[in-house]
């Protein structure tokens, strides 16, 4: 997210000016007119706030360098007078690209703030303290750029969003809810919670999926460049002394050849389907299609499915025990769940009809059809005994436990089943191999 400043003149010759955030200038350029036609007058300019680096010396002292983010250069500079120096130069950074931090950095921060806000320290000096003795600079300069904005009065989750890019969308709108809420350590700890739980459960997905995948896919190249190199090689050397080849060996050539013949062809179809999966990973439509079906997938579908049940239920305890509010609160943790189609069916179904019909909660959830029935029947005994918060959070941990353990096995199970693979794999190359070594050719008087 951008800040912009915009400028205009009123009919009446008065000067409009205000700051806006965007993603864009295209976008603040959209926001800066509709505030334009609103307001009766017209826009003259539009700044964004950049980075400057300048030069500067008091008195006899060396020149000082430093940085300072601005609209203008010329606001830069009349600040940096005001303060009694003397300005040797002012320019723009073009290249200000900041890195997101590790994540394991921004659990930290937030941990670390949920800690000292239980200790009663005032929020100003915990930003202070932090953005003092975290390393990242990425995450120092934003929390910086927090600290001021929250002392020049600006609105919480305003100032949070701003800083979307680095601490994320899902952490930077818990903490700017946080900021105007009076349980700001639940939310903290809440919002550190999902992030270790999303870190741990991408680190077991990937021993699960990716690293079996990297190892079936070495394997599968090994084994093609045996059969399409290593292997013809000894095998038509038989065939040119008109020797006979036993079976496995005959058919191990066939299939050689055959890869051989039509390499273009099987080339071809693995781009084609790289890249029909490249643009479903990176397309919303794509992204929702596979977040339908993957709960469909047998043993790591049902998994990924109830671990997105477990965080929807973890950030709505947290904003519905922080802010009150239930519609807001599903909402946000339908964003932040992980399933664009369980985020789509809460948005399109349960909210239109707790809006519009005045259904509660647990019929309009169960209306999704996305929701287990388990989590459904816990959150209705919640809903009767008027105890929904501390139902939520249950269901969140029982999914938690469950989906780790299950996770676990899952591992093993894979494990297993590539030391199985590979063993029948080397074992097919070592017959056929063993099979070539006892091939001897005709006596002269038979060939």
């Amino acid at each position: 997210m951008g800040e912009f400043r915009y400028q205009g003149i009123a009919v009446s010759g008065r000067v409009m000016q205000g700051i806006i955030t965007a993603r864009g200038k295209r976008e603040a350029h959209k926001r800066a007119e509709e505030i334009a036609q609103q307001r009766h007058f017209r826009i003259k300019a539009l700044e964004q706030k950049a980075t400057f680096l300048y030069k500067v010396r008091k008195g006899k002292e060396a020149a000082l360098l430093g940085e300072q983010k601005a609209f203008s250069a010329e606001e830069v500079r009349r600040a940096l007078e005001k303060m009694g120096y003397s300005v040797l130069s002012v320019q723009r950074k073009w290249l200000d690209f900041r890195m997101k931090p590790p994540s394991k950095d921004i659990v930290m921060f937030i941990r670390l703030s949920a800690d000292l806000l239980r200790e009663k320290l005032p929020y100003d000096e915990i930003l202070n303290l932090l953005s003092n003795d975290i390393d990242n600079k990425s995450l120092k300069q934003s929390l910086r750029e927090i600290t001021q904005d929250l002392k020049d009065g600006k609105d919480g989750v305003e100032v949070f969003g701003k800083q979307a890019e680095i601490l994320g969308k899902f952490p930077a709108h818990m903490l700017g809810v946080a900021s105007k809420s009076g349980n700001m350590v639940e939310i903290y700890e809440s919002t550190a919670k999902f992030l270790e739980r999303n870190e741990e459960f991408k680190k077991s997905l990937k021993s699960a999926m990716i690293m079996p995948a990297i190892v079936v896919a070495a394997l599968i190249a090994a084994v093609l460049f045996y059969l399409a190199y290593v292997f013809p090689q000894t095998a038509k050397m038989f065939l040119k002394f008109d020797i006979d080849l036993p079976p496995m060996t005959a058919t191990t050539l066939k299939i050689s050849n055959l890869l051989q013949a039509n390499a273009l062809y099987i080339l071809g179809a693995i781009g084609v389907i790289a890249v029909v999966l490249g643009r479903l990973i990176t397309t919303a439509k794509g992204r929702l299609l596979i977040s339908r079906y993957i709960t469909k997938v047998p043993v790591i579908g049902p998994l990924i499915h109830k671990t997105s049940i477990e965080i929807w239920f973890r950030v709505f305890f947290s904003l519905y025990s922080g802010s009150g509010e239930n519609v807001e609160a599903i909402r946000v943790a339908a964003e932040a769940c992980r399933s664009p189609w369980i985020e789509k069916r809460i948005k399109e179904v349960a909210l239109p009809m707790m809006l519009k019909e005045g259904q509660g909660i647990v019929e309009a959830l169960e209306a999704t059809g996305v929701f287990t029935k388990n989590a459904l029947s816990r959150l209705r005994s919640g809903a009767e005994t008027g105890t929904i918060r501390e139902t939520s959070i249950q269901v969140a941990n029982y999914y938690e436990k469950e989906t780790t353990y299950k996770l676990r096995g899952i591992i093993d199970l894979i494990q297993v089943v590539i030391a199985l693979l590979i063993m029948v794999v080397m074992t097919g190359i070592t017959i056929v191999s063993s099979e070539t070594a006892v091939i001897r050719p005709k006596p002269p008087g038979m060939r």
